[in-house]
């Protein structure tokens, strides 16, 4: 994933681009024209726009006209005037996600959350621009035909003005952030959960001691199996080296004395002095 600085100057150029597009919606300069008169009651430049048409005169008076009747304006113009405030709304939004899928923001999720809303916000520019790009080389390139094919008095033709020239600036601009913000690719799924965001210190203090508090429960196990294992191996040892236990001597005498020719000696005392007495 891309660093916090870059994605900031993403963000940066993205802003720009929107600003761009929306001040060169409202401008009344799309197509100006080429004459330029002496008289002081006369207009020096004539200016048609998306929404307006504006007249200058030599006097330093400015009056503009509202073009009420939609269905009145060419298709070319009606199209442009769609894309461009589409473009606006569709830029506005990738602002909002960007500002989630920043890394230097608190707010937007995890790691890999913000990966994949910034690779949204990148794509919402992206869009944007080329729904500046697209209209307003269709408005330039009908102002071009327009001015050289008609056999028109220069005094009624037009060429491209200032507003077309901030709409492909803002274009350049959004595509720019959004080929930045489309670079913010998490990676390849792991294994291993999400972490949280080291710019959050209370939520990466608490993935810390999570870890450590593992660590200590894996290696509390080891200890204990290593112990049972130890005693294991020492009482087959003792059980081992165990002498034969030696039986009582009871038995023993009983073992000797149990022919009935071997009696002990004082039962044979006694035999004798009973055939003495006989």
């Amino acid at each position: 994933m891309l660093s916090a600085a870059i994605q900031i100057l993403a963000f940066a150029l993205a802003l720009l681009g929107v600003l761009g597009a929306t001040v060169a919606t409202l401008l009344p300069n799309w197509k100006v024209s080429v004459n330029g008169w002496s008289s002081i009651m006369t207009p020096i430049s004539q200016m048609q726009g998306l929404w307006m048409d504006c007249v200058w005169y030599s006097s330093g008076v400015f009056s503009c006209t509202m073009k009420n009747s939609v269905l009145s304006l060419p298709a070319y113009l009606q199209t442009t005037r769609a894309a461009m405030v589409l473009s606006c709304m569709v830029a506005s939004f990738g602002l909002c996600l960007a500002s989630l899928g920043l890394k230097c923001t608190r707010w937007g999720g995890s790691h890999r959350a913000k990966g994949h809303t910034a690779i949204a916000a990148g794509g919402c520019f992206i869009l944007a621009s080329f729904l500046c790009l697209v209209p307003a080389s269709w408005f330039t390139n009908e102002v071009i035909t327009t001015f050289l094919t008609t056999d028109l008095p220069d005094s009624s033709k037009y060429q491209p003005g200032g507003a077309l020239c901030i709409t492909f600036i803002s274009a350049g601009f959004l595509l720019a952030g959004g080929v930045i913000f489309c670079l913010s690719c998490p990676g390849k799924r792991t294994t291993r959960t999400d972490y949280a965001s080291p710019v959050d210190p209370d939520r990466f203090l608490l993935y810390q001691e999570e870890q450590r508090r593992r660590e200590l429960q894996t290696e509390c196990k080891h200890l204990k199996n290593r112990q049972n294992k130890t005693v294991q191996l020492q009482m087959d040892e003792v059980k081992q080296e165990e002498p034969p236990q030696e039986k009582p001597a009871q038995d023993q005498k009983q073992k000797i004395y149990s022919s009935p020719s071997k009696l002990p000696p004082k039962d044979i005392k006694d035999s004798y002095s009973l055939q003495e007495y006989v």
